[in-house]
């Protein structure tokens, strides 16, 4: 049997020799093993990938007692991780999410997409997946979010996709999904916060657009990154040629982060991520 363990520590000396050390006590077998140190913070952050027998083992709360105090510790199988999706209308990244997925090229169980308008129902229902359209229109936000959030809470989802979904969360919907909510921003942040990055950035004559996935926190678009990509542009590209070409930047790596996350490769260091390749 095949599992991750993830570590997340305060940093002292010997902590890769007691997590292999009981490892082999156990008879696992490490296939794969990162680390990194945080010197700054302090923190030391370990992915390991196993393999062995682990009927009647608690690894983690074995490995609980030899660490420090303030140690974060979890054991991941290799069962699809559970994700609902956010949408509004724009179809490129949910559409390559759900692609990805047909062709299990993602080890991700969609259970649900959630919109706030129906545009995008005939498209996730071709995918044999449960769309639900939550309509925003004479709703606070605060309301919106709740109902959103109630739907999701159905699903019991490890992660909350947001594939383009155009609505500001409040600070209690993200409080409730603290560190599993994954957005998809049509910038190289920290450049171009906000409405019509595209505008803005041929506006500023840039040479290059991009994409930034990155975890939602409650300050608009300044969660920590998970990765970033960039595309070239030039003097002759108009606003809506960025766009478009944009939107494909975007669809990759939006995936990218999911797959990274489904692949527990992911570690949120205050508003920072240490991710392993």
């Amino acid at each position: 049997m095949k599992k991750v363990l993830l570590a997340q520590c305060p940093d002292e000396e010997g902590l890769i020799a007691k997590i292999t050390s009981l490892c082999f006590e156990h008879g696992l077998n490490i296939t794969r093993n990162n680390e990194f140190v945080d010197k700054q913070h302090g923190r030391f952050f370990m992915r390991t990938e196993l393999d062995g027998n682990f009927d009647n083992l608690d690894l983690v709360a074995q490995l609980q007692q030899s660490l420090p105090a303030g140690s974060q510790l979890s054991l991941h199988g290799t069962e699809p991780t559970k994700v609902v999706l956010l949408a509004t209308k724009e179809a490129h990244c949910l559409g390559g999410v759900l692609l990805k997925c047909f062709e299990q090229a993602l080890n991700i169980d969609v259970l649900a997409v959630i919109a706030n308008y129906p545009d995008l129902e005939p498209l996730t229902k071709g995918f044999g997946v449960p769309f639900h359209c939550i309509s925003h229109e004479g709703l606070s936000r605060a309301e919106h979010d709740h109902l959103v959030a109630e739907k999701i809470a159905a699903y019991e989802p490890d992660l909350i996709g947001l594939a383009k979904y155009m609505r500001i969360l409040s600070p209690d919907f993200v409080s409730r999904f603290e560190g599993r909510i994954i957005n998809i921003h049509h910038s190289f942040l920290p450049a171009f916060i906000g409405a019509k990055p595209y505008h803005q950035a041929f506006e500023r004559g840039v040479k290059i657009i991009g994409a930034t996935a990155h975890f939602v926190n409650n300050e608009l678009d300044e969660g920590p990154i998970i990765m970033q990509q960039v595309r070239p542009v030039t003097h002759a590209d108009t606003a809506e040629a960025m766009a478009k070409k944009g939107r494909d930047v975007e669809k990759q790596v939006f995936c990218q982060a999911l797959e990274l996350a489904c692949e527990h490769k992911l570690f949120i260091n205050d508003n920072r991520t240490v991710v392993f390749d």
